[in-house]
């Protein structure tokens, strides 16, 4: 943790305590088929984590992107899109911010925060995005 910017800190800090609940639940969930609503979406949004923290070997994601990302899934805001569409997904955020918000990576950047504005900004990002690209699916 002492070598992490603090953007990284700020919005991976639920991170580990969600995993870890996703992987209790998913261990649970093989016993019985009957989940309810709130242990279903907890099931959901961990499934959604282990495939944001996955990344293709020999191509690391900059830690500007790893924020956004990380922002995004903890924010649950990629419930909606397929599980099997996530990576696919984050490239075309990643690109579309880039495209369209290059301040909020130039302020991660520079500040090494997340500031209010950054996180309104990528939620309105990741909603354009998301809009985008369910459309085209």
């Amino acid at each position: 943790g002492a070598a992490q910017i603090k953007a990284m800190k700020k919005v991976s800090g639920t991170l580990k305590l969600a995993y870890s609940q996703y992987r209790e639940l998913q261990a649970f969930s093989q016993f019985g088929s009957d989940l309810d609503a709130d242990t279903r979406a907890s099931l959901e949004q961990g499934a959604r984590i282990v495939e944001v923290l996955k990344q293709q070997q020999n191509s690391p994601i900059k830690v500007e992107n790893q924020v956004i990302i990380i922002f995004t899934v903890i924010n649950k805001l990629l419930l909606d899109v397929p599980l099997d569409k996530i990576q696919e997904f984050e490239k075309e955020l990643f690109e579309y911010i880039e495209s369209n918000y290059p301040q909020i990576i130039s302020s991660i950047k520079e500040v090494k925060d997340v500031t209010d504005e950054n996180k309104a900004l990528i939620i309105k990002a990741v909603t354009e995005c998301k809009q985008s690209f369910i459309e085209q699916a």
